[in-house]
């Protein structure tokens, strides 16, 4: 990986840069995520900015910033579900494009994996569309496998996406 890559977890008052990198994403890549464009164009600065409070400092879910250069270059969020199981998911990854081949999506998951196993998750989820070839073959080889679950996209019901899982061990985490 390269070493101009960094990753930090989003900072309370990174509402402007959290809703930036947002609509990169949605222009980028408009049917990789649960909300459109529009939706998020729509939103209101004070929604970025509290939804940046929160993920600066929830214990059950997290935002990260990668930066290359210093410049923010993508995201993931990071989450406990509310079910009794309480499972761990990664979502929302993106990386701008003009970065991907440094492998900061390998960053991004792996320093959210990392939280959530700190937190004491050892499956970690991601739910990705079955049509996106290139983040099923990112995702697996990243060492996530299918669940055998499968349910509609919610903007496409006509298009399904699969959850994928991840085992991780402690010794696979790394310092606190």
């Amino acid at each position: 990986m390269s070493s101009s890559l960094t990753v930090r977890r989003i900072a309370a008052d990174q509402g402007a840069m959290f809703r930036e990198l947002r609509v990169a994403s949605l222009r980028d890549a408009p049917d990789a995520f649960a909300e459109t464009l529009e939706e998020a164009l729509a939103e209101q600065a004070e929604t970025f900015d509290a939804a940046a409070a929160r993920y600066a400092s929830s214990e059950s879910s997290a935002t990260f910033i990668l930066y290359t250069e210093g410049h923010p270059a993508g995201l993931i969020g990071a989450y406990f579900d509310e079910t009794a199981e309480r499972k761990a998911f990664v979502c929302a990854l993106w990386v701008a494009p003009a970065v991907r081949h440094l492998r900061g999506g390998e960053l991004l998951v792996n320093t959210a994996t990392a939280w959530l196993a700190q937190r004491g998750a050892t499956e970690i989820y991601a739910w990705v569309a079955d049509a996106n070839r290139t983040a099923m073959r990112f995702y697996e080889a990243l060492g996530y496998g299918p669940t055998g679950e499968h349910q509609p996209v919610a903007r496409a019901p006509k298009e399904w996406q699969t959850l994928l899982v991840r085992s991780v061990k402690p010794e696979q985490i790394g310092p606190r």
